[in-house]
Parts: C-alpha cells; structure tokens; sequence
C-alpha cells in the first residue's frame, strides 16, 4: 500500500512549488494505478488546512475547491482513507520512543506509525521519517 503524505500532495497542487510538475505526474500516476493508496486523515486534514491558507504565498484553494479534490480522490476505487485501529497505540509508542521524537515530530511518530500498522510504504519528500525504526519510506520525487 502506498500510504501518502500530505507534503507531496501540496507539493502536487500548488503549481508555485519548485517540484510541482513532477510532484503532481507521480501522484496522479499512483491514483490511476493498481496499487492500493491509503490517505490517513492527518494528511486530508494538513493538505485542507495549508492549501486553503490565504496567509501563505501561492494562489490557495477556496475550500470548496479543496474538498472536491479530496472527493476526487476518494471516490476513486484503490483509495481508502486510513484510521488508526485497534493496536495503533503500540505502533506510536515505538516511534515516539524508539524514534527520539519531542515536539512537532509528533504528528510524523504518527504517520509512520499508521503506515506500519497498515502495512504500507510512505511516500513523502520529508527526510524526517528515516529516524523511526521499521518504516519504509521514500521520496518519490528523488526517484524519477
């Protein structure tokens, strides 16, 4: 599963990133594939919060525009929007721990916590993620 941080997804729709054409090829490809792609809510959550930020530089999404982007997104078969379940707690704990984390790596202990538990693989450009144990992860945008 491919597991999606919210990091490339802005990247993929605010056109005034520096890597946004190649941001946006590769995420519009892994929707139009076969492989399954989780959206934790925490990512729908920061891609709706900083997109439709009008304090930001760029041209925001008004939030109308914003939720039909995730709509389309989830109403395509091979996306499932990610919820922590019933052992998530032991899976952020080990990242939280074995991760050294404090502060704002908090919500990344997270992320990568629900992306073991799901048996995914993150896709993300923030190099943060190599300090949990255990997490796969890559930066796509390195890759192509």
């Amino acid at each position: 599963m491919i597991v999606l941080d919210a990091n490339l997804l802005i990247c993929a729709y605010d056109t005034t990133t520096p890597h946004h054409g190649i941001a946006r090829r590769w995420v519009e490809a892994a929707f139009r594939g076969v492989e399954q792609v989780g959206l934790p809510w925490q990512t729908v959550s920061a891609f709706l919060r900083i997109c439709t930020n009008t304090r930001l530089s760029g041209d925001p999404f008004t939030m109308d525009e914003a939720v039909e982007v995730v709509d389309s997104w989830t109403a395509l078969p091979t996306v499932h929007l990610l919820s922590p379940g019933e052992r998530h707690w032991a899976f952020f704990r080990r990242m939280l721990v074995d991760g050294a984390v404090a502060g704002p790596l908090t919500t990344d202990a997270q992320l990568a916590a629900l992306t073991i538990e799901n048996g995914g693989v993150l896709y993300t450009t923030d190099r943060d993620f190599a300090r949990f144990p255990g997490l796969k992860w890559v930066n796509p945008l390195t890759r192509a």
